[in-house]
């Protein structure tokens, strides 16, 4: 049978002060040009947190590890090419690090996910910045793309359109509410990428990633990422 998850539910990524008993503090350190920061405000403010902007010459590294230090930051987005860039250091009040945009190494993993939780996030911008997610654990071998948040639906489809098998790769097609409507003045490319398909019966619109994936038998993607902007979570328990 084809792959499709649309049931597991969105990890707790922002969690009300009063329910953890200490104060929420989410480090945006992408560019505000571009979609993540945009959900970074929206779940940090929106959970009564406070958003953190470093300073704008503030480069990854032990300048940075002393800012999630003195800033007493709970929770941070950073790409795996930062992260790799920082020293391991002991950052008891940081409870959730999540990565994002590039392929995350399992040695990452092994080094920063001790001690607190470790998401690696994949998803283009096309599908509003987040498909899918895996919770990562040190030890737990090669990485996987996870599995869809609320309201996301993957397909790993073959060439034309049909859901493969288990462990068979094919392209991950993205459905749910979050996919977007079109470029903008660029409609030859809106209709090679965002297409509706058929599966199962009903009719959908679908983004059209170019990355390919592979599923293993408890529900977990492989991928072999294409485009550097799309992100490669690490392994998670299934």
């Amino acid at each position: 049978n084809g792959f499709r998850q649309d049931t597991y539910i969105r990890p707790t990524l922002y969690k009300s002060t009063e329910a953890i008993g200490v104060r929420l503090h989410n480090l945006d350190h992408q560019l505000l040009i571009f979609a993540v920061p945009f959900g970074e405000i929206a779940m940090s403010l929106g959970a009564g947190g406070t958003l953190h902007l470093p300073p704008p010459d503030m480069l990854p590294g032990p300048a940075l590890v002393e800012y999630l230090r003195s800033e007493g930051i709970t929770i941070v987005l950073l790409p795996p090419s930062a992260l790799a860039a920082m020293p391991v250091e002991p950052l008891p009040a940081l409870s959730t690090l999540m990565v994002a945009g590039e392929s995350c190494p399992a040695k990452l993993v092994d080094l920063w996910a001790p001690g607190r939780r470790f998401l690696n996030l994949y998803g283009p911008t096309e599908g509003t910045i987040w498909a899918s997610y895996a919770e990562c654990r040190a030890g737990a071998g090669k990485p996987s793309i996870g599995r869809p948040v609320a309201n996301a639906r993957i397909y790993i489809l073959d060439a034309a359109g049909r859901p493969v098998p288990i462990g068979v790769p094919g392209e991950i097609w993205i459905g749910g509410v979050g996919v977007a409507r079109a470029y903008l003045n660029r409609p030859e490319l809106t209709d090679e990428r965002f297409q509706t398909l058929t599966i199962a019966d009903t009719p959908e619109r679908l983004y059209r990633t170019g990355d390919i994936a592979r599923v293993l038998p408890r529900g977990r993607l492989l991928a072999n990422l294409l485009d550097s902007q799309r992100t490669s979570p690490c392994s998670e328990s299934a």
